[in-house]
């Protein structure tokens, strides 16, 4: 049953290279702008306006991986702990596909940026993650 959330590790490893991504980028590109760490206090100062858009990308969708996602770790432990996943295989395969397509959306967003294709990723999951939604309701009903 454990494999049930290895889904859930797997977004959490990736949102976590994700992290070293963005400062891998970040912190070079700040030294380049010769933007001081005590300049940056505020996320939405006018420190951002010196960097590249490449350079922000992977913060971006960092922030994305702090967001809709944690819909999908309870939702995905709710399942877990309510014992509902036993034997469901079409719940594991649905959480992959989230993952799959969080992932996809990533290297999307952190290399070439085209928002419609994000988007169309984007939306997919989130598809995915009302169907996963509906019938653990369905199940539970």
């Amino acid at each position: 049953m454990t494999q049930f959330l290895t889904p859930v590790l797997a977004l959490i490893i990736w949102t976590l290279i994700i992290w070293a991504i963005m400062y891998a980028r970040r912190i070079p590109g700040m030294q380049k702008a010769r933007i001081a760490p005590d300049k940056a206090r505020n996320p939405d100062g006018d420190w951002k306006a010196k960097l590249p858009e490449h350079t922000q990308w992977a913060a971006h969708n960092y922030n994305h991986l702090m967001e809709q996602p944690t819909i999908f770790y309870a939702l995905m432990f709710y399942i877990h702990l309510s014992e509902l996943s036993a034997g469901d295989d079409m719940a594991l395969m649905l959480a992959w596909a989230y993952v799959a397509l969080r992932i996809l959306h990533s290297i999307v967003q952190i290399t070439i940026n085209k928002v419609m294709l994000r988007f169309g990723l984007f939306s997919l999951s989130t598809i995915v993650l009302i169907w996963m939604a509906i019938r653990t309701i369905a199940r539970v009903i």
